[in-house]
């Protein structure tokens, strides 16, 4: 889950626009694909620049669409979707149950639905998920705490989280409980606090206050992109570099650029790999259009990012900055 350079994400009356441009010819001669998200991160924006990828190769045309975290607005854009007649949907699902009605609303027309990232609870629903392991995710990043507090911490450390329960509880509960279960693993470690916060300004003065009440915490982990992006600049406010290390969880250039800071805060991340994942829940559905199988959930590998290998952050860099 995930929240540069811009890309132009439709909302549900621009999307309407688009639509309305498209010739009775085009629609004819090209499969239509509504690409849904539901943030504006640098996570999903990599998304949709796979789908659009995608669309391109397989000669389909892709609608774009944001629903700002809004469940109301999801359904509100699926509805306009299936209104538009659109051939396939590929979406971040924002809820795994709430988010269920307005995609079977759509496969009730016949309309193929491939979700990626994020998807249902419903088994039989969709016709494909492509997403990245989240206990993958927090497995990774657990062991790359444990060797550095081993190296440099003497094998002890007390650990803040950062988490997202309130919004995605079984998400940001698999990549937690891999980070602990990993990190646990050899060393001696206590968690002291841990708190929901998920948005960079929300997750700067959570953190803020974790270090404040808790002056003996060494280690942050963060699982998701804003947490790790707002305990990194809690430390620097607290004015603990060097005292206080951070491990997070996604990828965006900010984080790339923290990994290579000299002021050794962010120790190492977890990336996704979004474009992959994007691009995947496109081919799905084409696929399926065209009467192909596919697998019910496809994993895509995920990728540690960390300060000790300087070469491979860089080149994460360049390749995002390509690819937006």
């Amino acid at each position: 889950m995930h929240f540069a350079k811009k890309i132009m994400v439709a909302a549900v009356t621009a999307c309407t626009v688009i639509g309305a441009g498209l010739s009775s010819a085009q629609a004819a001669d090209k499969p239509v694909i509504a690409g849904i998200v539901f943030q504006q991160d640098i996570y999903m924006k990599t998304v949709l620049a796979g789908m659009r990828a995608a669309a391109k190769a397989g000669n389909a045309t892709l609608l774009e669409a944001n629903t700002d975290n809004k469940i109301e607005k999801e359904a509100q854009t699926i509805d306009t979707f299936i209104a538009r007649g659109v051939n396939a949907i590929v979406l971040t699902a924002l809820h795994p149950s709430n988010s269920l009605p307005a995609i079977e609303r759509a496969r009730a027309k016949g309309i193929t639905v491939i979700t990626v990232g994020t998807g249902i609870d419903k088994a039989g629903v969709v016709q494909g998920h492509v997403k990245s392991s989240d206990r993958d995710i927090g497995l990774s990043t657990g062991a790359a705490a444990a060797t550095f507090i081993n190296d440099k911490l003497g094998g002890k450390a007390n650990v803040a989280v950062l988490a997202f329960k309130s919004l995605l509880p079984g998400q940001s509960g698999e990549r937690t409980g891999g980070f602990l279960d990993n990190v646990k693993k050899g060393t001696q470690v206590a968690v002291v606090a841990e708190q929901d916060a998920w948005l960079p300004e929300k997750a700067v003065a959570v953190a803020g206050d974790m270090l404040t009440a808790n002056p003996n915490i060494n280690v942050i982990y963060a699982a998701n992109e804003g947490g790790t992006v707002g305990a990194m600049q809690a430390v620097r406010n607290a004015g603990k570099a060097g005292k206080v290390f951070v491990f997070g969880t996604d990828s965006s250039e900010q984080l790339g650029r923290g990994l290579l800071a000299a002021d050794n805060v962010l120790q190492a991340t977890t990336a996704q790999q979004p474009f992959v994942v994007g691009e995947k829940g496109v081919q799905d559905a084409l696929a399926v259009m065209k009467g192909q199988t596919v697998p019910a959930e496809q994993l895509v590998p995920v990728k540690l990012l960390s300060r000790g290998d300087k070469p491979a952050v860089e080149a994460f860099i360049k390749e995002l900055r390509r690819l937006n």
